[in-house]
């Protein structure tokens, strides 16, 4: 039942992106076909923050639709969180029983955090999210009892599919290893250590390697942690807002009830369910690590929004580039989520002293999907599939018959289209054609522009709009100049290829060079790729094999208070 509760629950948060289209908000970008270009592979100028995700939907969708792709795999992952989240309150507190996961499942899917990166587009992120109580319950299951190779193999696929971003794989890898010190009989600790840390170096490979064949992470992402620190919501701090799963950097990207003095009774009511069940859920020693690893997930972000954590950060990142990962600090309140599910579960066990279970649980969950309405329906309808222009089409079609390196303008990275909605978007070019798009990366927030890594396209940029020549633009390696904008730029002085309402392609004729190191950054996306596979079939076999045990074997005598089966 657990399965198909969480599976209503995500079709009501993202119901709308079932009509065709493609999922075209802020940061998530997809569209009809991906290549395994230079920047699928992290070998641009950019940092390879979005691997191996981009190879993945690349591989992908030769055979299906990218949009397609990438809405499945969003919806999935909601559906896998609250999946999860019930799996690990059977395996950690089986006394909850149905009533306890039906509240689990409820505050893993209907929370602030959800909302904030649907609106904020990081579908791949919330996948990660959706592996972590997955995570958590096959340690657990490695800790308190003796499974075989199955078992293992299942960590391994839960830790790579996490893996789509580097964000996803340190969330899973850092629960993995907190879940490890919980007490238990079964795999020792240094072995469920070794076993999850051996799995996130190989899910790591893509975009280690990428980093280190492209040199391409650099110090000036520290100019952008205080732009991407915490935010305070309406009659909350940033400790307060965290605590109840919100405080994404980005005004824009909250719902419209976090945005008043609801959002202080929707935290309230949040935390108390949270609060009454972790009264019971403090003396299960099985899941205080996870409680502890709550209490950092809100503490250490807000500390990062502070004057002093920001200059921490800033010098971090400087001194470490690769670093940069973290300044989106708001992100890791996901490693909250675990425990504050098993603790939202173990209010059933409280309140069921003067209440029935099921009531308990219809309680708790009515309340935590009014404290936030405005999720359903793809969080009251901005998460919407669009439809791309003709031209789009046509263009790319143009660009991929003669894949040269190409120059876009306006020169931003984020574009406002008046058919894709009011927020703004990434640019999809990029994703769409085999060629390589030149961009900055610079990213314009809050009047305050944070630098991106791209000095060839700055430099293209600027020949572009200083009125460069053909011979110029040919020396600098420019193939193609696409105006996603014609009525916003001054016509150039280049002959047209295509001319149409939304894009005009200008042909140029300059090539550019291959970049080194595809073999071996190929090979690390192999690598993670065999990964997931072989995980997949492991966990498979590993649920086949509970559920032939649970067949033959009863279960309730065979659970001891905290331990797990």
């Amino acid at each position: 039942m657990a399965p198909g509760y969480a599976l209503v629950l995500s079709l009501i948060v993202t119901a709308p992106l079932l009509a065709p289209g493609y999922l075209l908000l802020r940061d998530a970008v997809s569209t009809p076909r991906s290549h395994l270009s230079d920047a699928a592979l992290g070998l641009s100028e950019a940092a390879p923050r979005a691997l191996p995700q981009d190879f993945a939907v690349a591989l992908a969708s030769t055979v299906i639709d990218g949009g397609v792709v990438v809405k499945s795999l969003l919806i999935v992952g909601l559906w896998l969180a609250g999946w999860g989240a019930a799996r690990l309150v059977t395996v950690v507190l089986p006394q909850a029983g149905l009533a306890g996961q039906s509240v689990a499942v409820t505050l893993t899917i209907w929370n602030p955090y959800v909302a904030e990166r649907l609106l904020q587009g990081h579908w791949s992120l919330l996948v990660g999210y959706g592996c972590l109580p997955w995570v958590a319950a096959t340690v657990c299951r490695l800790r308190t009892s003796t499974p075989g190779w199955p078992e293992v193999f299942a960590l391994g696929f839960w830790i790579a599919l996490a893996g789509l971003t580097p964000t996803g794989l340190m969330l899973a890898a850092t629960v993995a290893a907190t879940t490890a010190f919980m007490p238990g009989n079964g795999r020792p600790r240094w072995w469920c250590l070794s076993v999850s840390l051996v799995a996130a170096a190989v899910a790591a490979l893509p975009w280690l390697t990428a980093a280190a064949v492209a040199q391409t992470l650099s110090s000036s992402q520290a100019d952008g942690v205080a732009a991407f620190a915490a935010r305070a919501e309406p009659g909350l701090g940033v400790l307060g807002s965290l605590a109840g799963l919100g405080g994404i950097w980005n005004g824009d990207a909250v719902p419209a009830t976090r945005t008043t003095a609801f959002a202080t009774i929707a935290t309230i009511v949040l935390l108390g369910i949270v609060a009454l069940g972790s009264t019971v859920l403090l003396r299960n020693r099985a899941a205080v690590p996870l409680l502890v690893l709550a209490a950092f997930a809100v503490v250490v972000p807000s500390a990062m929004a502070t004057g002093p954590g920001i200059m921490l950060v800033e010098n971090m990142i400087r001194a470490l580039p690769g670093l940069g990962v973290v300044r989106d600090a708001q992100k890791w309140v996901a490693l909250a989520v675990p425990g504050y599910a098993l603790a939202a579960a173990a209010a059933v066990v409280v309140l069921r002293r003067w209440l029935p279970a099921a009531v308990t649980a219809l309680i708790c969950c009515a309340a935590l999907l009014a404290a936030l309405p405005d999720l359903a329906w793809g969080v009251g309808g901005k998460v919407a599939p669009v439809v791309y222009p003709l031209d789009w089409p046509a263009v790319t079609a143009m660009i991929n018959a003669d894949p040269r390196p190409v120059a876009v303008l306006p020169p931003d990275s984020l574009r406002r289209f008046a058919w894709a909605g009011e927020a703004p978007v990434l640019d999809p070019l990029p994703r769409w054609v085999r060629a390589d798009v030149l961009t900055t990366g610079d990213l314009s927030i809050g009047g305050h522009t944070v630098s991106g890594e791209g000095e060839h396209a700055r430099r293209v940029q600027r020949l572009l709009l200083d009125g460069a020549d053909r011979d110029a633009l040919v020396d600098a390696g420019v193939g193609w100049v696409v105006v996603e904008s014609p009525g916003e730029v001054e016509v150039l002085t280049l002959p047209v290829a295509y001319r149409g309402r939304d894009l005009t392609l200008y042909r140029v004729g300059g090539e550019g060079q291959q970049a080194s190191g595809r073999g071996l950054v190929l090979a690390a996306h192999w690598a993670w790729l065999s990964l997931l596979f072989a995980g997949l079939a492991g966990a498979a076999s590993a649920s086949w094999r509970a559920r032939r045990a649970a067949h033959h074997t009863p279960q309730a005598s065979a659970n001891k208070g905290w331990e797990c089966p």
